[in-house]
């Protein structure tokens, strides 16, 4: 059973009801709003490029989420932004400060969180998404990776110094690494087939 209608017999309102009283209004779309949403936590992930922070915005405006972006945040928390940080604390230091402020999300309740590439391969984040929430994988393929990000490679601490072939080699391998994490997500989306809908299509 859909979270929304689970939502409308929690607040003991059957969906027969209302169709009864308003026949001419009623529309399933019109119940995705934040009062209608019980304890929706959606962490997107995938490769940089993927869409998530763009679609995820999106998706959790039309379902009445409070949309984050967990590279934003740490920028935030650090007063630097992401490539600064790898260059002066390095990786594990950026992975280190990206997993605690991961589980602070534990105590936030009707959100979509918008992660980083790396996210669910370090610091057994992935378990611990799926085990607080609905992962949700945005699945690209290398070139189409490539064309969304070649020409922003100075903002990607991992490519900033890499040529355009060096890139897709890049991509190719990381994916490759990264793809059985990934696969660990409890719905998986093919980029080329998302739309304004997509997530609420899923009937979560």
């Amino acid at each position: 059973m859909g979270r929304i209608h689970q939502g409308l017999e929690k607040g003991g309102l059957q969906e027969e009801e209302i169709t009864s009283n308003c026949p001419d209004l009623f529309d399933l779309t019109d119940l995705l709003q934040p009062s209608y949403i019980w304890d929706m936590k959606i962490f997107l992930i995938g490769f940089m490029g993927s869409g998530k922070t763009y679609w995820g915005r999106i998706w959790a405006a039309n379902g009445g989420l409070e949309f984050y972006d967990l590279d934003e945040l740490i920028e935030k928390t650090e007063n630097r932004s992401v490539t600064v940080i790898f260059e002066e604390k390095g990786e594990n230091y950026f992975r280190e400060k990206e997993a605690a402020l991961l589980r602070t999300f534990s105590e936030k309740e009707n959100f979509l969180l918008a992660c980083g590439g790396g996210v669910p391969c370090f610091k057994d984040n992935i378990h611990w998404m799926n085990a607080n929430g609905t992962t949700v994988y945005l699945s690209a393929s290398p070139l189409y990776l490539f064309e969304k990000i070649t020409n922003e490679k100075d903002k990607r601490p991992l490519l900033k110094n890499l040529n355009p072939g060096e890139v897709l080699f890049f991509i190719e391998q990381k994916l490759k690494e990264r793809n059985p994490l990934y696969q660990q997500a409890k719905i998986t989306l093919k980029v080329n087939t998302l739309n304004d809908k997509s997530l609420l299509d899923l009937n979560l």
